[in-house]
């Protein structure tokens, strides 16, 4: 890619940065006890596109226990209680990708467990340039969160971001690895820490409230048929049940998963329901160090 073309496609990614920057402010003043999540939610995915961009994803909001893949369902009643709060964002321009999380204390007994996520994202960050290697991040992330009395979430990770593709390599992982892969100028990274009181481990929950488009299949069920072509428009990115039509939906969506045409995301939970706390930014390597986009 010539050196031009780099710049056009590193400004959609600063742009969607910035854009996210200031949705998740937006979205940390209105986590209060007694809010609505999926108020929460619908007003980040709105913000975003009233800001100029696109959700990459679907509004996580992941409580206590829960790391990720937990958003609001179309009728949720639930609203904010006591509780560790993590709220992951996604945003594109063009299919250019940022993505951050914070995590917000409501109950006031978890301040240091959400302080090491954030130390550790911090000093992942310092040593991140053109040529550093994958185990040295693990192994920087993996130290802050255990010196401090934590496990880091050995089956969670930070990747790489790609057009249209919010998972994409490398695997940035939050322990130290025996193998990993050098980091090169202009990559675009999630860093991504997870800290727990926990076993350090995720399972899934059987929860799902989001999925994604492998491929297009054929199918005989109108309803399928017609939720196939309205899904094609998030270009394989993850979208909410929340976001579809509302007519015969579970059966569309049964028989889109059944023709192999969705991938499924259950909530991720902490294995011994341990509390986690999450801390994310989206970085583009540099020479000599990196620049973060969604600060």
């Amino acid at each position: 890619m010539e050196e031009e073309g780099i710049e056009r496609v590193l400004e959609k990614y600063r742009k969607a940065g910035k854009i996210l920057a200031g949705v998740r402010e937006e979205a940390i003043a209105k986590v209060k006890e007694g809010v609505l999540l999926v108020e929460v939610a619908e007003f980040v995915e709105q913000r975003i596109r009233e800001r100029g961009g696109e959700p990459a994803f679907p509004c996580n909001i992941s409580l206590n226990e829960e790391a990720a893949h937990a958003t609001p369902s179309m009728d949720d009643t639930r609203v904010f209680g006591n509780e560790l709060v993590k709220i992951d964002i996604g945003v594109h321009v063009d299919g250019y990708i940022g993505d951050s999380a914070v995590t917000v204390d409501l109950s006031g007994e978890h301040e240091e467990l959400v302080r090491v996520s954030e130390a550790a994202l911090n000093e992942a960050i310092k040593i991140i340039r053109d040529g550093v290697s994958t185990i040295e991040i693990g192994e920087v992330i993996e130290h802050t969160i255990r010196e401090q009395g934590y496990r880091p979430v050995v089956n969670l990770s930070g990747h790489g971001l790609a057009r249209y593709n919010s998972h994409a390599p490398p695997t940035i992982p939050n322990v130290r690895y025996e193998h990993g892969v050098l980091l090169s100028e202009n990559d675009v990274v999630a860093i991504e820490p997870f800290a727990t009181d926990g076993a350090g481990k995720v399972v899934e929950s059987g929860t799902v409230e989001i999925y994604g488009l492998i491929k297009a299949k054929p199918v005989r069920v109108t309803e399928a048929k017609k939720l196939m072509e309205a899904i094609k428009s998030y270009q394989g990115l993850p979208f909410a049940k929340r976001w579809l039509p509302r007519e015969r939906l579970d059966l569309a969506l049964r028989t889109l998963k059944n023709a192999g045409a969705l991938r499924e995301y259950p909530v991720l939970r902490e294995e011994e329901k341990g509390v986690i706390s999450q801390a994310e930014h989206t970085v583009i390597v540099t020479k000599d160090g990196c620049e973060v986009t969604t600060q």
